[in-house]
């Protein structure tokens, strides 16, 4: 069934035609969360509360921007939101610490054992990484690395021109490039 018809429906209460929508984004949303949030359970969380708010907030979707835009911003919404909670309750949250790192969840298991290691250390530096830029150099660095988002989505989830966004990914890229240079 095509997207349009399959968000009228839902629009009108109908949960099977819902489903089929978070069928389809599901998995672009948990990896926008993991990418911003840094641990499993906590993006499973956060994609919960998303296709939630979605559900809710679907009625008043007007269209103007695609679904799949209309949730990466309601992701970087919530993962926002989680990551101010989690401060407030935690005290000082950092992205870096062992238990929260997702390179444990993207490291290919069948390399050899010293390309294994490799792949660890490298996906440890870059959540280190990831977690000392900014959060808007972060942002823009999950959603067009890890979720393939064009400039124009990203600039419609952000509010903000393409060609800003464009210059944001390359600082943020230097940037990140700089801090793995110095890591490793």
């Amino acid at each position: 069934m095509e997207e349009e018809t399959l968000i009228q429906l839902a629009k009108c209460g109908d949960q099977t035609a819902f489903g089929q929508l978070v069928e389809r984004y599901e998995k672009q949303v948990y990896r926008q969360a993991l990418g911003l949030l840094g641990h499993p359970e906590d993006a499973a969380d956060v994609t919960q509360e998303v296709f939630f708010k979605a559900w809710r907030g679907l009625p008043a979707f007007q269209g103007d921007s695609s679904l799949s835009t209309w949730l990466y911003r309601l992701t970087g919404n919530a993962a926002i939101d989680f990551l101010r909670k989690e401060k407030k309750r935690r005290g000082d949250l950092s992205l870096d610490d062992e238990d929260r790192c997702w390179d444990s969840q993207l490291t290919d298991s069948t390399a050899a054992p010293d390309r294994v290691l490799e792949q660890k250390e490298l996906r440890r530096a870059i959540t280190k990484g990831l977690s000392r830029l900014s959060e808007e150099h972060r942002q823009v660095l999950v959603l067009r690395e890890l979720n393939g988002a064009s400039y124009e989505e990203i600039g419609q989830v952000l509010g903000l021109p393409a060609g800003t966004v464009k210059s944001r990914v390359a600082r943020a890229r230097l940037a990140l490039a700089k801090l793995l240079r110095e890591a490793l």
